[in-house]
C-alpha cells in the first residue's frame, strides 16, 4: 500500500470520517471529488486503501477464502465488498479492478463505494470495543 500517492491516503482519511459521522452524501461527495481531480483510478485507489484498512497487510502469498454464507444471494454491493476486500487479500489487483469496473459498467458504483466504507468503519468499532 504504501506506493500509492499521498493523496490516496488523505482522501481515504476523508471518505472515513464522513462514514464515521455517519454522512452518506459526504462520503458520496468525498468520492466523488476524488474522480473529479484524478478519475476513476483515483476512487479505485481510495478503495483499494479502504479494503486494507479493513485487512491490514497481508503476507505475501496469502490465500484468503471468501468465507461469507448466502454471498450470491446478498445484495449487489454486499457481494461486491466481499469479493473487493477478498481480492486485497488474494493481492489479487486484476480482479479487483476487474470488479472495479463490472461496478462502473453495471451503475452499481456509489452504492458498492458507500457500502465499502460503512464496512470498513464497522470493521475498525469492532477491533476497538
Amino acid at each position: 500500500m504504501t506506493d500509492l500517492p499521498q493523496q490516496t491516503f488523505d482522501d481515504a482519511a476523508a471518505v472515513l470520517s464522513s462514514a464515521l459521522d455517519g454522512d452518506q452524501d459526504a462520503v458520496v461527495g468525498a468520492f466523488d471529488a476524488v474522480v473529479d481531480r484524478a478519475g476513476l483510478s483515483g476512487a479505485y485507489g481510495v478503495a483499494w486503501c479502504l479494503a486494507a484498512t479493513m485487512v491490514g497487510d497481508p503476507p505475501p502469498g496469502s490465500g484468503a477464502a471468501l468465507e461469507f454464507p448466502g454471498i450470491d444471494q446478498a445484495e449487489y454491493d454486499t457481494r461486491w465488498v466481499a469479493r473487493f476486500v477478498s481480492a486485497y487479500a488474494n493481492r489479487d489487483v486484476p480482479t479487483g479492478e476487474a470488479l472495479f469496473g463490472a461496478a462502473v459498467a453495471d451503475g452499481q458504483l456509489p452504492d458498492c463505494l458507500l457500502t465499502l466504507a460503512g464496512s470498513t468503519i464497522a470493521t475498525l468499532r469492532s477491533r476497538a470495543g
